[in-house]
């Protein structure tokens, strides 16, 4: 199937008492820059801890995007995909004008969700440095029925680059 096209009876719903299925690819790791701006800073001068979170988000949109699932796409099909929760290590400050380079890459597939594993890292400090912040996000594929679906089997090889 075309990744431009989506067709919600690809995925089916996951029943109750259906045994998650995790599935292991090597995955391909999708890459964004930003600029941190003077109105993301806090009183203390570096980035507010809630702005890391739209950097995040940003760039989950961008590797979705780049996976071939654009936003407008998994509308249009009455798909979505749902963040259900994000555990977030702020292990270093940033400040303004540092560029950040967000790191994201599929970590593994069970049946309806996915774990998405991001990093930013200080451009400055290098990128094989450890990381500023690093997060772990649990997100939901949703079909038409607003419903939790199956990840059909070419978004998950699309987003770990098979």
């Amino acid at each position: 199937m075309d990744p431009g096209r989506l067709s919600a009876d690809e995925g089916r719903v996951a029943r109750r008492g259906q045994r998650a299925v995790t599935w292991v690819f090597p995955m391909r790791v999708f890459e964004r820059d930003v600029t941190v701006r003077s109105y993301e800073l806090d009183a203390f001068g570096h980035v507010n801890h809630a702005v890391y979170l739209n950097y995040l988000e940003l760039a989950r949109f961008d590797a979705l995007e780049e996976g071939g699932f654009p936003p407008s796409a998994l509308a249009e099909s009455g798909w979505a995909i749902h963040v259900v929760r994000i555990e977030v290590d702020y292990l270093k400050p940033c400040f303004q004008g540092q560029v950040l380079k967000i790191r994201t890459q599929v970590e593994r597939f069970r049946n309806t969700s996915m774990i998405i594993g991001q990093k930013i890292h200080r451009l400055a400090d290098g990128t094989d440095e450890d990381p500023a912040v690093r997060a772990r996000v649990t997100a939901v594929w949703i079909g038409e029925m607003g419903r939790p679906i199956r990840i059909p089997d070419w978004p998950r090889k699309a987003l770990s680059g098979d």
